[in-house]
């Protein structure tokens, strides 16, 4: 178990407030000994979050080009075929899966190809598990070919408290299979757009694991 580089800044800024509130009660109340424990129990519950959400746990994982791996910690919320409006324009199976301010917020490659197709979108911070936040918050959307010619096209969404999308690849780039390709900060949301004749191994209401839980068969 390591501390995600994505941490480093909260952590800093956790650290500095904390400080601040211990300070502040030591040195103005310093008769008042519940201001002073709360101040060091605010500090560590703080710390002790931040370290939690940021945590990068040491996975094995083995390459599979047949199957598509989860990109994501959470649970899957949509299962459905439906119309993809901004790189397809056709209908392919969505599914969602729903990241907890308890999961691990890594996001990885579900398959690995090519990155044919890269864009950031500005907008919104509806709840993750909204239907309109697939499309209307701010949000990326990545598009991988396969070696076969089968194209996956997968987002990562902000969610009401998540306030920064991060990524690690551009168009042209190749990517592999279960190698971190972002993280999004506090709560938030993946959707996968499959091929149509994909083979599904998750329902609604299944919880999946990055690298490790198999989402279907291509």
């Amino acid at each position: 178990m390591t501390f995600h580089k994505e941490g480093w800044p909260s952590l800093f800024i956790v650290l500095v407030f904390s400080a601040i509130i211990i300070f502040i009660a030591k040195y103005f109340f310093p008769e008042f000994l519940v201001a002073q424990w709360f101040a060091y129990v605010l500090s560590c519950f703080l710390i002790i979050i931040i370290l939690q959400f940021f945590r990068d746990p040491s996975r094995e994982f083995t390459i599979n080009e047949g199957q598509i791996i989860a990109p994501a910690d959470g649970k899957v919320v949509v299962v459905e075929e439906t119309e993809e409006n901004e790189y397809f324009k056709d209908k392919r199976l969505q599914v969602s899966i729903f990241m907890s301010p308890l999961n691990v917020h890594i996001n990885r490659f579900p398959i690995s190809g090519k990155v044919s197709f890269f864009k950031y979108h500005s907008g919104k911070f509806l709840a993750a598990w909204e239907p309109k936040s697939s499309t209307d918050n701010e949000r990326t959307t990545i598009v991988v070919e396969h070696p076969n010619g089968k194209k996956v096209l997968f987002r990562q969404i902000a969610g009401a408290l998540a306030r920064r999308i991060v990524w690690y690849c551009k168009e042209g780039d190749q990517a592999k299979q279960c190698e971190q390709m972002g993280f999004i900060k506090f709560g938030s949301r993946v959707d996968l757009f499959l091929p149509l004749d994909t083979k599904l191994n998750v329902k609604i209401g299944d919880v999946v694991k990055g690298s490790q839980s198999v989402i279907g068969s291509i």
